[in-house]
């Protein structure tokens, strides 16, 4: 069946179930975790047993407003939830979060879940919003706690998770930007070119892109015992976009929300389920729909997206070493 037709299946007749996994005396990390899918993801993994679950937030009050509420529902100590600052608009946010991350006595897993998805054209750190947010400083932060991932793997003998949250939408990217000859940053930086309706979709294409070759040149051995994925949530009722919206535009994605989306916490299952304890390490670099391995699209599993791979993932790795220089030699 066509994109749309299976995506209105998985929808609103595929059933997730609810987490019961076992994260007893583990430590995770969840970034973008003082609302939606990471708060929720966050109280499973609560519920679950962990150790420690450190909130990843932009802004600690909201953090600490979310870790009581969680603490209240699941009738868990305080001690169990840490909240860290984040921010993943700033590279020294993420490198200063990562160092705080070095200290630990353990580190199980991390979700990724944080981002951004905007209309609106913006430069942070020389690049646009959306590429910086979503890519490039999500990557730099899971190449940064890879090491100890690792440590933490060798020392418990249990095998260490890194998650990312990406989207189905990568099939439907455009990315006609993409055609410019040239370096992908540079391209991307050009507000005159942008097309921001699809940047947004450009950004987890890329994503995409960046998971599989770093799954590539780190697959899960005794060096590195960590399973590297991305996966989509499907739809969610959640706050991602918070642009404002008016017309035709705001009334479809309030009636698509409406009848179509998944609550936060049925969503936030796939985030629990990534991140597994007993998780396949047949998933190790794979695209997770639903808790399954899913095709990452034509956009990918073409020569073109073969050469796009390749492209992006040098482009990438020469920006990531500018920002900390050494991170990409995993």
């Amino acid at each position: 069946m066509g994109f749309f037709l299976e995506f209105l299946w998985r929808q609103l007749f595929v059933w997730l179930p609810t987490p019961n996994y076992d994260f007893s005396g583990q430590t995770v990390i969840i970034t973008g975790s003082n609302t939606g899918l990471g708060r929720e993801a966050a109280r499973h993994i609560v519920r679950l047993g962990a150790a420690k679950v450190i909130l990843a937030v932009r802004t600690p009050a909201k953090g600490e407003a979310a870790a009581a509420e969680i603490l209240e529902s699941t009738k868990k100590t305080s001690s169990i939830i840490e909240v860290w600052e984040l921010n993943l608009s700033s590279s020294a946010s993420v490198k200063a979060f990562a160092k705080r991350a070095q200290g630990l006595a353990r580190l199980d897993a991390v979700i990724l879940n944080a981002g951004i998805l905007t209309t609106q054209f913006a430069l942070v750190e020389g690049e646009e919003s959306s590429i910086v947010v979503n890519v490039v400083h999500n990557t730099l932060l899971a190449l940064s706690l890879l090491p100890k991932l690792r440590e933490s793997a060798a020392k418990t003998g249990l095998r260490g998770r890194i998650a990312f949250v990406g989207s189905d939408l990568q099939y439907l990217a455009k990315f006609a930007e993409g055609e410019t000859p040239g370096n992908t940053f540079d391209v991307l930086r050009v507000e005159e070119k942008a097309d921001m309706d699809d940047r947004y979709k450009v950004s987890k294409l890329l994503l995409a892109c960046a998971v599989r070759a770093i799954s590539a040149e780190s697959p899960v051995s005794d060096k590195s015992n960590v399973i590297i994925t991305y996966l989509t949530p499907g739809a969610c009722k959640s706050d991602l976009f918070r642009d404002p919206m008016g017309g035709f535009q705001a009334l479809a994605l309030a009636i698509g929300k409406t009848i179509i989306g998944r609550s936060t916490e049925v969503g936030s299952r796939t985030l629990v389920n990534a991140v597994r304890p007993n998780q396949d390490v047949k998933v190790h670099g794979q695209f997770l729909m639903d808790g399954k391995v899913a095709s990452a699209g034509p956009k990918i599993n073409s020569p073109e997206g073969k050469k796009l791979e390749e492209k992006f993932h040098k482009e990438l790795y020469d920006k990531l070493e500018q920002l900390s220089p050494g991170v990409t030699k995993i």
